[in-house]
């Protein structure tokens, strides 16, 4: 039974869908309407903003639930079902769904960098590359995750992704730090197959006109294969989400608030990814972790393996990760260079 079926939390998911829809047309529209270098100093105010309303909207759910728990005749009825706790559960698994989604983001980090060198957009136009390849993400997670809520009540499905995040998390283990090379790509290849290609950067244009035709700027390419890799990662974050918490509700807003902040963090971290190069490590062990939830681990704890235990290992490997990553990168530079 789902805590908060869409038949009677529609007008949540409008609401919720109207408020990014009006922090995005004020992120936009006002905050970031002429085009400029975003600095570390505005990406890091920008990444705390996004991250505070994440736990401010955190905090506020938390209270909504245990308010419409206690009024819902159905789960009232339920024996033994105390309202305060399933508001408490639902609140962690917001939060550590965000926690995952915002830690497996970081790969798409790596993917913004080498797209933007390979395409030789200019930091002055990134945001606004990011900005609709944002929106455009938005679009296909909550498609991705409204497909999720029916597959994922298939066991057969369950540990098919659950596999499948195994196995990638393996893959991105022993990949290392291997830097990525888009010249050989299947994809920008066929993209330079499919559009009539424009060199140059025009601006902030995704589109010029030449000789009475319409080309596409690099700027378009960086976007629609941003948006490509982003449907490629969704497959492994959506269903990690689904391993936390049985709740589209939860699922949906949680991914979303992840993916908000993505820009800025994006900005904030791109120029010192490379001292973070044992981050890999720590995500590849949140998919296999994840994954191994979804196989066995549940079923071994009665079907819900302890949500605080979850955000406490995601955590960890985390945070261990980028422990490592700074120790060694210190250690690094002082070594003498001869």
């Amino acid at each position: 039974m789902t805590l908060f079926p869409f038949a009677e939390y529609w007008t949540f998911y409008m609401g919720f869908i109207l408020l990014v829809m009006t922090i995005l047309a004020l992120d936009l529209g006002i905050f970031h309407k002429d085009a400029h270098e975003v600095s570390f100093k505005e990406a890091s105010l920008w990444t705390t903003v996004w991250i505070s309303i994440a736990l401010v909207f955190n905090v506020l759910f938390y209270k909504f639930a245990q308010y419409r728990f206690a009024l819902d005749v159905r789960l009232m009825a339920i024996p033994g079902f105390d309202p305060n706790e399933a508001a408490k559960q639902s609140a962690l698994e917001f939060l550590t769904g965000y926690l995952v989604e915002k830690s497996l983001a970081i790969d798409n980090i790596f993917i913004f960098a080498v797209v933007f060198s390979y395409f030789a957009i200019p930091r002055i136009y990134q945001h606004r590359v990011l900005f609709w390849g944002i929106l455009g993400a938005l679009i296909f997670r909550a498609l991705f995750i409204a497909m999720g809520s029916v597959l994922m009540q298939y066991k057969v499905v369950v540990i098919f992704f659950g596999v499948l995040l195994i196995a990638t998390g393996i893959k991105m283990f022993f990949a290392g730090t291997e830097k990525q090379n888009l010249e050989n790509n299947f994809f920008v290849r066929q993209l330079k197959k499919v559009f009539r290609i424009h060199p140059f950067i025009e601006k902030d244009h995704f589109f010029w006109k030449k000789n009475g035709l319409i080309y596409v700027t690099p700027l378009f390419l960086g976007l629609i294969f941003i948006e490509l890799t982003d449907i490629i990662f969704a497959v492994d974050s959506v269903p990690a989400i689904f391993a936390l918490t049985k709740e589209p509700l939860i699922v949906f807003t949680s991914n979303i608030f992840a993916i908000l902040g993505l820009r800025s963090m994006y900005f904030m971290l791109g120029g010192v990814m490379e001292k973070f190069v044992y981050i890999k490590y720590g995500l590849a062990g949140v998919l296999i972790f994840v994954g191994s939830k979804m196989v066995y681990l549940n079923e071994v704890f009665g079907g819900k393996f302890p949500i605080s235990w979850s955000l406490a290992i995601i955590a960890f490997l985390i945070g261990s990760s980028i422990v490592v990553s700074v120790i060694m990168d210190r250690r690094k530079s002082k070594i003498p260079h001869h």
